[in-house]
């Protein structure tokens, strides 16, 4: 792996703009910023998100006049991408796509942390010199992905557009704000000023997944966190995530996962 074929940078300054490499631009935009003009079309309330940026588009990242970072811009040139570790992984049929529509993933609560996390050990290994840095690099990497592409994320479409990809990114974007109130589809559907079915025709034509399927998947992602690693018993988790009932509760999760909240929880 060549030295110049990954590079991170921290989003500090009021405009951060494209790197003029020939590099995929990965940027995870933590908080306090303003938005992100990709092609000049500005993009606002993108906190905690990551975009998949392609090399043909122009963009620039404005964000508040403070000291604080608010987020990390990776660098990968094609090569990296194409190595075997990666190269396997849904992420790279979904991450540029050939439509025009930017790629998004708006991180579950609790994600965020760990991304974060690992970004700054990609930082620090750069920055180093330590033996086999480059396989360490590479598998951090490799467990980036992985968060991106699992299902506990909300995979969305960048659009500013009444298409049905811009209902599916506003559905799992209320997914996100009201599941622990609500787990009902009608219930979206009617914030979004459409039918259910019109919605799960939405979804399952851009995402192939049904629209309730969405929902279980942000209650079970809450759930295993809260399992793994809070304090709060089983009965709190479960009325915390809007469950009538422990039983129903663990219910659920074990129809899901295959197995109970206790057994998650003493693995």
């Amino acid at each position: 792996m060549k030295l110049d074929s990954i590079n991170i940078a921290q989003i500090n300054k009021e405009t951060t703009l494209k790197h003029h490499n020939n590099d995929f631009a990965i940027c995870w935009i933590k908080n306090e910023v303003q938005g992100i003009e990709i092609n000049r079309v500005l993009y606002k309330n993108i906190s905690n998100s990551i975009f998949f940026l392609h090399p043909k588009y122009e963009w620039k990242i404005f964000k508040k006049n403070d000291s604080t970072s608010s987020g990390y811009i990776l660098y990968v040139a094609n090569e990296v991408l194409n190595n075997p570790i990666l190269s396997n992984l849904h992420i790279n049929e979904v991450r540029f796509l050939n439509s025009g529509e930017i790629p998004l993933i708006k991180l579950s609560p609790g994600i965020e942390k760990r991304t974060q996390a690992i970004l700054e050990m990609i930082d620090e290994l750069l920055g180093s010199h330590l033996n086999h840095k480059d396989d360490a690099i590479l598998s951090l990497l490799n467990t980036f992905f992985v968060y991106c592409d699992g299902q506990c994320n909300i995979k969305s479409i960048v659009s500013n557009n009444n298409s049905k990809t811009n209902i599916v990114y506003n559905f799992k974007k209320l997914v996100d704000k009201h599941v622990l109130k609500n787990h009902e589809v009608t219930y979206y559907a009617n914030l979004l000023n459409v039918s259910p079915k019109y919605l799960n025709e939405c979804v399952q034509e851009v995402l192939n997944v049904s629209s309730k399927s969405i929902i279980i998947e942000q209650l079970l992602m809450r759930s295993r966190h809260e399992l793994k690693f809070s304090n709060k018993s089983i009965k709190e988790i479960g009325f915390e995530l809007g469950f009538s009932s422990p039983d129903y509760f663990s219910y659920f999760f074990k129809t899901h996962t295959g197995v109970t909240p206790t057994a998650l929880r003493i693995k």
